[in-house]
């Protein structure tokens, strides 16, 4: 892709004149590139002439630089189908710097990943307009809220509309079918009103139904027509005037026509709006309800909070609210931000954010999360996250993110739909000519039927709406469960999983180990033992580490300073303490170190059977202890884990821990495949190893240590409980530490799945067997011949069907996650 004028793109990594110089080297070898100049106090560089743009980008992260990136979002006016998707995509990707370019059907909008170039995002709106799709950008903050009011409005006007046209249809369809249903009526039709003033009528009132209510195919699909660009509303502008300009003729000037073909389908034309009409009703309708799951997260936010500012209480908006702030929380009230509780004791529902039902207790230098809700007593909160940076906002972030997705799925779709809409109007044609060929008497109007027919019942409108109505509601469903997608193509990815490898401390066990027993070595004194190895492992976040020191402090034992820290991933700790050198591990760390454990290889191999954890610590050289911690299995896991192998799944352990503690566990958990004792690394490998067959794992996990296995495995899941850095290693979130959100997230991305399967057959299979009905094939074998106005029912329905169809994952209720 090059562009074809001057532009102004930022780049990073540069830091002096040297960089600017590269930059500039880097971009004037290029054909294209002279007169390429670096602003090196901007970090800008401009471009004059017509640059090959993946090309640039690539020599300059290859030399160490990187065009700056940005996404935007915009609010497109007019879609209608998915050929509406497929041309608008297409128009944004033509735009320089334009990497890739989503837009959803659903929602309206447009997520555009792009380099940070000056003006792109005119160019970006420039570019839509020129093809008919009016464009604004979404504000970060309007996100959360405009696609629903867009949808209230959208729903409104379409009502207006839709009553209109109902009221001047409705005599239009009983002077013309009226004598059709009930025969005496057509006799007094003739007598009191007149053949020729009924069809005066007709024509009166459904010219106003095409000029008013309808006028919006019109001003949408005539201009895409003549840009040859036709979308679903070119299809109904064809249809309605084709049998509004042949009933017009048979009124006012049937001489023109063929002897015995003068025939007015008046009522069609006005049926085929007012019902288009009422199915894009119905259709924004349910639009607004596939995004009530975001809608209702952002309502956990208050509006205002009570902020100390100058000595006195005022009532704030949150958005005024600043880091370091003061607020006060009421009984009752909602907390505004994330903070740290200053003063006052109080229980907080939290249940909104971890999905546990009990009220959590805070107390002076406790966090609490914006949007949950206090009990009954008073706190005064220091505001620590504010704005998008608060749980709440980011939650509702990712599920606009995972919403914003294509999934692989939709690949076909989107090839199809971009040569759709030429493709019917082509068989339209050929069926109009095949008619007046080969058809019976009268030969005109029988083609006209079957032509308007193919065109007004092939709309994509479903195939558009398929695949990102299924997205948003499966995507918002599973955030109210609790489970947060971050990238929408984990949905389909997790459904193709078959196999679940879990960590063990921390994920299925509670992570919160106990010190349970100590053995010595001859020569050793357990308190002072344990205050040295405690004293080493206060700077340490392990749940082991953090068992002894707590079971140090409750001795009252002084902690020693440790120096020289040292830790070896997956082996363990050394230091000096109280002048004494340290080393604490498995018995792996020992055995490198030339320390051999064997004196307490019984007791280890006893404990572990039961499911404790040994770790040893070795003195000035010399073993030293065996210290035993049990961490307890969490009482949701076994649940969890049944509810996996009821879907099919097969599970696996893969753990740094002891092998006789990890087997216990698995042993007690009903877990088959166990891999232990292995560094972060390891688990890496023991993916790999799973994954040998062929297999799909997803790999489940919450501390640091799990970060690679997280970003290795096909679906990373984060318990949301661990570290951030596994959570940003993951693809999907669980927002408690309950492992029963593993078999709702498998079962709401399998829902989802099989929702979008079943709205991309019902939306292919809908044309490919009503198309050929509409177009006459029947007629020979039945005599039958599909109504226009019927096509425009089944039409409006097949787009309902599918919205329909995707609002039941709102009722989805995956087993295994009860309380």
């Amino acid at each position: 892709m090059t562009h074809a004028q001057a532009l102004t793109l930022r780049i990073t990594g540069m830091h002096c004149a040297s960089c600017s110089g590269r930059v500039e080297r880097i971009a004037s070898a290029l054909p294209g590139g002279q007169g390429a100049a670096v602003n090196l106090a901007t970090g800008m560089l401009r471009l004059e002439g017509a640059v090959d743009m993946p090309q640039l980008t690539a020599k300059l992260r290859a030399a160490g630089f990187a065009p700056a990136e940005r996404q935007t979002r915009l609010v497109l006016a007019d879609l209608t189908c998915a050929s509406c998707v497929a041309r608008a995509e297409a128009a944004l990707k033509s735009v320089p710097g334009v990497q890739d370019a989503r837009v959803n059907l659903a929602t309206g909008e447009a997520v555009v990943d792009h380099l940070d170039i000056a003006g792109t995002e005119g160019a970006m709106i420039a570019a839509l307009a020129r093809i008919g799709y009016p464009a604004h950008p979404l504000a970060p903050d309007a996100a959360r809220t405009d696609a629903s009011a867009r949808h209230d409005r959208e729903a409104s006007v379409l009502k207006t509309r839709l009553i209109w046209a109902a009221v001047l249809t409705l005599p239009v369809f009983v002077l013309e079918m009226g004598g059709h249903m009930y025969p005496p009526f057509h006799h007094w039709v003739m007598e009191v009103i007149g053949h020729g003033p009924s069809w005066m009528v007709q024509f009166v009132l459904t010219t106003l139904v095409l000029a008013g209510p309808g006028r919006g195919f019109y001003r949408a699909g005539l201009p895409a027509l003549m840009r040859g660009a036709p979308d679903m509303n070119s299809l109904v502008a064809l249809g309605t005037l084709a049998a509004w300009g042949f009933s017009t003729l048979s009124t006012f000037a049937p001489g023109l026509l063929p002897d015995g073909s003068a025939a007015v389908y008046f009522e069609a034309a006005a049926v085929i709006v007012t019902l288009i009409l009422l199915g894009r009703w119905l259709e924004a309708r349910a639009k607004g309800r596939t995004g009530a799951a975001i809608a209702r997260l952002a309502g956990l936010q208050p509006r205002s909070a009570m902020v100390e500012r100058d000595g006195t209480l005022q009532d704030l908006p949150v958005e005024q609210i600043s880091v370091g702030d003061l607020f006060h929380l009421r009984p009752g009230e909602r907390v505004a931000v994330d903070g740290t509780v200053e003063r006052g004791e109080s229980f907080v529902d939290e249940s909104m954010i971890t999905g546990e039902p009990l009220p959590v207790s805070k107390a002076a230098g406790d966090p609490v999360t914006g949007g949950t809700v206090n009990g009954q007593g008073a706190l005064v909160v220091r505001a620590q996250k504010v704005g998008a940076d608060t749980v709440l906002a980011q939650i509702i972030a990712l599920v606009e993110q995972a919403q914003g997705t294509k999934l692989p799925i939709q690949a076909l779709v989107d090839r199809v739909t971009l040569v759709f809409v030429p493709v019917v109007m082509a068989l339209a044609a050929l069926t109009l000519a095949a008619w007046l060929a080969l058809g019976p008497e009268p030969r005109l109007p029988h083609a006209l039927v079957a032509a308007v027919a193919v065109l007004i019942i092939a709309c994509p409108c479903a195939m558009g709406l398929a695949t990102p109505t299924s997205i948003m509601v499966g995507t918002g469903r599973a955030a109210e469960l609790g489970v947060l997608f971050r990238r929408g193509d984990a949905l389909q990815a997790l459904a193709g999983v078959s196999v679940v490898a879990f960590d063990k401390t921390g994920t299925l066990t509670e992570g919160k180990p106990g010190l349970s027993a100590i053995h010595l070595a001859e020569g050793f004194a357990e308190d002072e033992v344990l205050a040295l190895v405690a004293g080493v492992e206060q700077g340490s976040e392990h749940p082991i580490a953090r068992a002894l020191v707590a079971a140090a402090q409750a001795r009252g034992l002084p902690l020693p300073e440790a120096t020289g820290f040292a830790a070896r991933p997956g082996f363990g700790i050394s230091a000096t303490a109280g002048g004494r050198a340290l080393l604490v591990g498995a018995d792996r760390y020992l055995r490198a170190e030339g320390i051999d454990p064997a004196a307490f290889a019984a007791h280890a191999e006893a404990a572990a059977a039961t499911g404790q954890t040994p770790l040893y610590a070795a003195i000035d050289g010399r073993l030293a202890a065996l210290f035993l911690v049990s961490d307890r299995i969490k009482p949701e896991a076994r649940r969890a884990l049944a509810a996996l192998r009821a879907q099919g799944l097969k599970l696996a352990m893969i753990t740094g821990d002891n092998a006789l503690t990890a087997r216990a566990v698995a042993a007690e958990l009903g877990i088959d495949t166990v891999v232990a004792e292995v560094l972060p690394g390891g688990k890496v490998a023991a993916l790999e190893d799973l994954r040998a067959d062929g297999a799909k794992v997803a790999f489940v996990g919450d501390g640091i240590n799990d970060a690679p296995a997280l970003a290795a495995a096909d679906v990373g899941i984060a318990i949301g409980t661990g570290t951030d850095v596994a959570i940003d290693s993951a693809e999907v979130v669980l927002m408690s530490g309950d492992p029963r959100g593993v078999a709702a997230a498998v079962a709401i991305s399998r829902a989802t799945l099989a929702n979008i399967r079943q709205n991309l057959f019902w939306a292919f299979a809908y044309n490919s067997a009503l198309i050929p009905v509409a177009a006459g094939v029947l007629y020979p074998i039945w005599g039958l011949l599909l109504s226009p106005a019927l096509a425009a029912g089944a039409m409006a329905l097949s787009s309902v069907f599918v919205l329909t169809n995707a609002l039941r994952l709102r009722r989805l209720q995956p087993g295994g996650t009860g309380p």
